[in-house]
């Protein structure tokens, strides 16, 4: 069981050869582990022209890398928290769950950034975009072209910024030097652009329907046609009754994924993944077979990955080829495998973990653990370590730790194994999939698991109230169950002595917890019984930190409910100050999760 979450690249050294062991100015032979600092809370990589992207971590932290060894580091105002971070050309762009927009940028000369002067243009420090508060726009999404972008305001009023030379902004022959409302009909509900991107597209409350502007000459906007630019939203007809997932765009082509996984492209032959110019939207056909939930692209080249983690490429530099999982018989124009790196093999059965970001010829694969409690579980069955009794025919059984299998299911561990192992048996493949459903909430193999769902007398499908979430919080209630207590030693300075010679006494109190649930959340923990060998059978351990008992039992309810939460009768800002270097005494796989609490807190009590 990992620790952290490497970032692994791919591409020509001199594109990033700063953040690399490698010396040799050629390609990265393989996939290479990067010198970030190794973490599991990174989350976004966003990449900007030649060798320079920002990596988002913490809730208001970004570290920006660049060459000649270069690694800056910003921070937004504490009651800022970031929501997403887009870029293109010289220039990134911040969103704030506030509803502002922050520039870094050291070129405005195509005025991306609106109403920033030149002489503010370099990455010394983050400035606001003030445009949208002075005009009283709350800004929900946004989207970056080529030297362009697109804002979603208010709900769904669209407004657009930056070059319009080919039409893209959909203004018209208007200029965009300031962002100006895009006329349509319909409320937007959805924007689409892409890194090196000369249009943009977007949806409305119908949710199947698509529009589009902007640069048209190798037919990459679907819309039939291959004039030189649309300077005004078109509609692109060939997507009715399928709702529209994502679309991305190159310099030629663009790439659009429905809901169903569906993969369509259109645009030059040599780069939309079909092998022959598309002025419409049309289906690839080597990933018709394929449920596609991620999509990236970059100048020219094109990445999807596969709800099964599959990675697929086309359009990718020649380069780039030692990455293909049979780089003899590669075609650049059609959809090819990629050999993921060995580190990721781990987690080829967790969804919606891995992340790709791409830049010009480089591309970066890192994980994302957004559903912290969820993912910590799914790594912890994984390692099958800690555990404290087993369940299957002999010669085949699985070590599972009891607790959480009775929470679960309502029933006692003997319960379990009878009614699945003796009054009847399934076999291991089963147990396998009736334990993926205990651990992280994965439905697979539906009849099977219904059989064993059956079997143990449960409904099924389980009902909404039987989610793995609200299923730890009632766990958390079971003081019963708990089987493992951490000792906090209660403060003696107020206590008189009458004899200053007679032995003081310590004085503890017990916090009860489930050893399982600290073995999941916390590095320290697993470190701990990894050290006094995992068969040991102590139950007890002293907590050393010297937190308040009250800062101890939010922590412990945090590790149950991914949320900190505070009663009337606790100081916030000693419970903040107290938990604040919790993330690495702790080790805790979330910190940007943890720190996002922290933060709500913090604006909750208007503290410092």
């Amino acid at each position: 069981m990992t620790n952290s979450s490497s970032v692994y690249l791919n591409g020509p050294i001199e594109r990033f050869g700063f953040i690399t062991q490698e010396e040799d100015n050629n390609n990265l032979p393989i996939w290479s582990e990067s010198n970030i600092k190794k973490t599991q809370t990174i989350k976004k990589i966003v990449c900007g022209t030649r060798p320079r992207f920002l990596v988002w971590k913490k809730p208001n932290k970004l570290e920006f890398y660049e060459k000649d060894n270069k690694k800056r580091k910003y921070q937004l105002p504490k009651n800022e928290t970031i929501k997403d971070i887009v870029s293109s050309f010289k220039t990134y762009l911040i969103l704030t769950e506030s509803g502002k927009v922050w520039s870094l940028a050291n070129s405005n000369l195509k005025k991306v950034v609106p109403l920033l002067d030149a002489d503010q243009s370099t990455f010394e420090k983050i400035r606001p975009v003030t445009f949208f508060e002075e005009k009283k726009l709350f800004v929900n999404s946004l989207v970056m072209g080529y030297a362009s972008c697109y804002y979603l305001c208010n709900g769904d009023q669209l407004y657009a910024s930056g070059s319009n030379l080919h039409g893209n902004l959909g203004l018209g022959k208007n200029k965009g030097e300031e962002p100006m409302p895009v006329y349509v009909q319909d409320k937007v509900t959805k924007i689409f652009a892409g890194f090196f991107a000369s249009g943009f597209f977007f949806t409305t409350s119908e949710p199947d329907l698509l529009y589009a502007c902007g640069k048209t000459t190798f037919g990459q906007l679907g819309i039939g046609s291959t004039i030189f630019e649309q300077s005004t939203p078109t509609a692109v007809e060939n997507f009715k009754g399928s709702e529209i997932l994502t679309v991305s765009s190159c310099r030629f082509h663009s790439v659009l994924i429905t809901n169903e996984g569906q993969t369509y492209s259109c645009g030059h032959k040599k780069y939309n993944g079909i092998g022959a110019g598309k002025s419409f939207f049309t289906l690839i056909p080597q990933l018709k077979e394929k449920k596609v939930i991620q999509l990236k692209t970059g100048v020219i080249q094109t990445l999807v990955l596969t709800d099964q983690n599959e990675l697929y490429g086309w359009g990718l530099h020649k380069r780039l080829y030692p990455t293909y999982e049979s780089n003899k018989n590669w075609k650049r124009n059609i959809p090819t495998k990629i050999k993921l790196p060995v580190f990721f093999t781990n987690y080829l059965e967790s969804k919606d973990m891995i992340r790709i970001a791409i830049g010009t010829l480089v591309i970066f694969l890192y994980l994302d653990f957004k559903n912290t409690l969820l993912q910590d579980l799914r790594i912890f069955f994984k390692s099958k370590k800690f555990c404290d009794c087993e369940i299957g025919t002999l010669g085949n059984q699985i070590p599972v730790h009891k607790a959480l299998l009775e929470c679960r299911t309502k029933l006692t561990i003997d319960q379990i194994q009878n009614k699945l192992f003796v009054e009847k048996s399934i076999n291991k493949e089963q147990t396998l999939s009736f334990l993926k459903w205990i651990y992280y909430d994965e439905i697979s193999d539906i009849e099977k698991l219904e059989q064993t769902f059956n079997l143990l007398e449960l409904t099924f499908p389980p009902s909404v109230d039987n989610t793995l979430e609200k299923d730890i919080v009632q766990l958390y209630k079971d003081n019963d169950s708990k089987d493992f207590k951490i000792l906090v030693k209660i403060d003696q300075d107020n206590q008189d002595n009458d004899n200053d010679n007679e032995e003081e006494e310590e004085n503890y109190e017990e916090i009860p917890v489930h050893k399982f649930i600290l073995l999941a959340r916390s590095g320290l923990f697993r470190a701990m019984f990894d050290y006094v060998n995992e068969k040991d059978n102590t139950n007890k351990v002293q907590d050393y930190t010297n937190k308040s008992i009250k800062s101890l039992k939010i922590l412990i309810k945090y590790f149950y409910t991914d949320s900190i939460e505070m009663t009337a009768e606790q100081d916030p800002e000693i419970i903040v100050n107290e938990l604040s270097d919790a993330v690495e005494y702790y080790q805790l796989n979330d910190q940007c999760n943890f720190e996002s609490q922290l933060n709500k807190i913090k604006k909750q009590f208007e503290l410092n």
